[in-house]
């Protein structure tokens, strides 16, 4: 609960304490969407929230509107809820001498959220875009980093740190043996869906989770040489 509540602030952040202009009342009631913009107006106007990643007030209002339409689809919600605990408790925003580094926690996530897109695994829902998924991720990391060591202690990044130890395995010398790491993640993903730990859906084959744990692993790769961690 204290997650979606989170997950909403950017949108509706002042919407239930401050009404509308009266001189936007029609347009306001107009539609659902028509309702939103008018609420992250009204919060930025009186500056209980202000744009994030250099949008324009319309900008900051049409993702009001993507998050609407996110929170509605439950499925994408719960992947991008999913992936964003695991990014902020295995993958935090700070280097490994504790020195802050927001762009690799953020790197990240972006090639994570294309990951999954490019899978197939959170569907865009109508009128959202890639980058308002990256975004909204972005937002509920943003959130997480701050939960006073509930992160650590529910340990959600336990998945990419298992795909983590395939890199490390994989790892000499400073240099990463990419087809040993591959391979070895296809024959874990292999062996999860084997045992039943792993469940594909009946109308998809095994080939596009192979494929987005790999890109994972890429990821967690990039972040760790930004942050210099030799492991999660």
């Amino acid at each position: 609960m204290r997650v979606q509540k989170l997950a909403l602030l950017g949108m509706f952040l002042g919407a239930v304490v401050c009404a509308a202009p009266a001189m936007y009342a029609q347009n306001c009631t107009a539609s659902p969407g028509a309702a939103i913009r008018c609420f992250v107006a009204n919060a930025v106007t009186t500056k209980l929230t202000e744009p994030r990643y250099g949008m324009t007030l319309a900008q900051f209002q049409a993702y009001g509107v993507a998050v609407a339409e996110i929170l509605r689809t439950n499925h994408t919600y719960l992947v991008l809820i999913g992936i964003s605990s695991a990014v902020a408790d295995a993958m935090p925003p700070r280097n490994l001498d504790g020195s802050v580094n927001e762009s690799a926690q953020e790197l990240a996530v972006s090639q994570i959220v294309d990951a999954v897109i490019a899978g197939g695994f959170a569907p865009t829902p109508s009128s959202v875009t890639a980058q308002d998924l990256e975004w909204f991720a972005l937002d509920l990391v943003s959130a997480m980093n701050h939960t006073d060591g509930m992160m650590q202690m529910m340990t959600p990044g336990v998945g990419l740190r298992i795909i983590d130890s395939y890199l490390v395995t994989g790892t000499s010398n400073g240099s990463v043996n990419w087809p040993q790491v591959n391979a070895s993640l296809t024959n874990a993903v292999e062996g999860f869906i084997t045992a039943g730990l792993m469940k594909i859906p009946a109308n998809q084959t095994a080939a596009p989770v192979e494929t987005f744990v790999n890109s994972v692993a890429q990821a967690i790769y990039t972040y760790k040489v930004s942050t210099n961690r030799p492991t999660l």
